[in-house]
């Protein structure tokens, strides 16, 4: 594991909550909605040797050129790279606007956005506990699933296996629940834990740019790590009676609503 992310060991702490979600295209699926399957999001990108980009490209030019090949589209965007998002309504826009080459004289490239076509949730059920994770994703596929992990907690020197399982969906909508076997689950909305430095513990950075002293995860002390300390936990960030590692940590900015 790489210095400074939080491993699988912690578990992620907002179970249950439902994903607003920054974009129209990323909002929870009612649970009789059928997965759409096709990507929505796209990235457009001038075809240039010189790095050229849309902040110098009339927008009305831009809007002509997408109505007249794939029609009125969801958004478009423009990114601080200068690059166009592009949301689609169907799936035949998501067809034609791939196969794109020029916006009128313009050479372009259009290739599916690398994270925003995807959604992650989270599902809790004990009865998958020794399901293996290949055989939920074999089963669980027609509704959407591409990939399954399971969570894992450490304790008493141990890593444990939850009931907890991560699922990626191919769309961005997350549904409200998926179907396994008989069962009905929940789908809530997947919250990773934040970036946690390992030498000094404080939040927003990793290990290999901490330019803090090393710092014990369990007492808050300088100067020793937590693998052998037995000292009073403390945590580093928010002074509670806690780990800094802690769940229940308030610095941490995703402590779980009871």
């Amino acid at each position: 594991m790489v210095g400074g992310a939080v491993g699988p060991e912690f578990p992620p702490l907002s179970y249950g909550q439902k994903k607003p979600g920054p974009f129209s295209g990323q909002q929870n699926a009612s649970s009789s909605s059928t997965f759409t399957n096709f990507p929505t999001f796209f990235l457009v990108k001038r075809s240039s040797t010189s790095n050229e980009n849309f902040h110098i490209v009339s927008p009305f030019l831009v809007e002509k050129a997408i109505i007249a090949t794939v029609g009125e589209v969801k958004t478009t965007k423009k990114l601080r790279s200068g690059d166009l998002l592009v949301e689609v309504h169907s799936r035949k826009q998501s067809q034609q606007i791939v196969k794109l080459t020029h916006f009128s004289t313009i050479p372009i490239t259009v290739s599916p956005h690398a994270s925003l076509n995807s959604s992650k949730g989270v599902i809790t059920c004990g009865e998958l506990l020794n399901v293996p994770t290949e055989e939920i994703l074999k089963e669980l596929q027609g509704q959407g699933v591409s990939h399954v992990r399971r969570i894992s907690i450490r304790r008493d020197g141990q890593l444990l296996n939850t009931k907890h399982l991560i699922l990626t969906f191919d769309s961005a909508k997350l549904p409200e629940n998926i179907k396994a076997g008989y069962m009905r689950l929940s789908v809530g909305t997947y919250i990773p834990n934040p970036l946690r430095c390992f030498q000094c513990q404080r939040f927003g950075h990793s290990k290999t740019s901490c330019r803090g002293t090393l710092t014990c995860a369990r007492c808050a002390e300088v100067g020793h790590d937590s693998t052998d300390c037995t000292r009073a936990e403390k945590c580093v960030n928010c002074k509670g009676e806690h780990t800094s590692f802690s769940r229940n940590c308030s610095a941490s900015g995703n402590k779980k609503k009871k």
